[in-house]
C-alpha cells in the first residue's frame, strides 16, 4: 500500500460497504446506537480512504479473527456552526445567468456579500454544505423574467428583505428560529417577471441518517413483535 492511499477519494460503493460493515457491527452489539449514528454520518460524509478506514478499525473483518480493540475514542472534529465560519474573502462573490443557469453549491465559502442577476434564466444557490467567511452573509439576487432559488440548512437565520413586482419574494423562512452560533443569511434584491424562491432542506448525511433511524425502528418493531409471539 502506498502512503498516499488515504488521500485518495472514496467512491459511492466504497461509503457503503463501510455503512454496511457498521451495521452488521451494530446487529452483533459491538457499537451502541449513539457510535453507529457518529460513525454512519462519517462513512457517508467521507471524501477519502484516510476518512474511511478510522471507522471499522477498530470492529472485526467477517472469517477473520477480531483484533484486539481500542477502547479510547478519538475526538472528533468540530462540526458544528462555529466551524464554518471560516472567514476570508469566498470562493465566489457573483454571478449571471442570461438565457442559461447558474450553480453554486457543495463545499463552497459564502462571502459577506454575494450579487447574482438572472435574465431569461435560472440560479441555484446551495448553502447546506457551504461554509461561511462571517456570520451574517448578504446575498442580492436581481431576477427578471427568470428565477433564483435559495436553498440553506436547517437551523439557520433567514432575514428576507426583497421586493416582488409583477413576481415573486418567498418570505415563507423568513424570521424562523435560528440554532445557537449560526450564521444570518440576509436575501435581498429585486423579482421582475420573475421569482426568488428560499428553501430548507436537508443535507445527504442528514437524509440517510433519518433513513437509517427509520430502517432501525422498523428492525426494533420486528423484533418486538417477534418477541411477543
Amino acid at each position: 500500500m502506498t502512503e498516499d492511499l488515504p488521500e485518495l477519494r472514496a467512491s459511492d460503493a466504497d461509503r457503503e460497504r463501510v455503512a454496511e460493515h457498521l451495521r452488521d457491527a451494530l446487529a452483533e452489539g459491538r457499537l451502541d446506537m449513539t457510535e453507529f449514528e457518529e460513525r454512519l454520518e462519517a462513512a457517508y460524509t467521507a471524501r477519502t480512504y484516510g476518512e474511511l478506514a478510522p471507522l471499522t478499525r477498530d470492529l472485526p473483518v467477517p472469517g477473520v479473527s477480531a483484533p484486539a480493540v481500542n477502547m479510547v475514542k478519538q475526538p472528533e472534529p468540530d462540526s458544528g456552526w462555529a466551524g464554518r465560519v471560516v472567514g476570508g474573502e469566498g470562493t465566489s462573490s457573483w454571478a449571471v445567468a442570461v438565457m442559461g443557469g447558474f450553480e453554486r453549491k457543495g463545499g463552497w465559502t459564502v462571502p459577506r456579500r454575494f450579487n447574482c442577476f438572472t435574465l431569461w434564466g435560472g440560479g441555484n444557490i446551495d448553502l447546506r454544505e457551504a461554509n461561511f467567511a462571517d456570520r451574517e452573509v448578504e446575498i442580492n439576487c436581481v431576477a427578471i423574467m427568470g428565477g433564483v432559488e435559495v436553498t440553506v440548512p436547517h437551523g439557520v437565520e433567514v432575514v428576507v428583505r426583497g421586493v416582488g413586482i409583477m413576481g415573486g419574494f418567498d418570505h415563507r423562512e423568513d424570521g424562523a428560529p435560528a440554532e445557537p452560533g449560526a450564521p444570518r443569511v440576509i436575501v435581498t434584491g429585486v423579482a421582475f417577471w420573475g421569482g426568488v424562491g428560499i428553501r430548507r432542506k436537508l443535507t445527504e448525511a442528514e437524509r440517510r441518517r433519518q433513513k437509517e433511524e427509520r430502517r432501525q425502528e422498523k428492525l426494533a418493531r420486528k423484533a418486538k413483535r417477534r418477541e411477543l409471539s
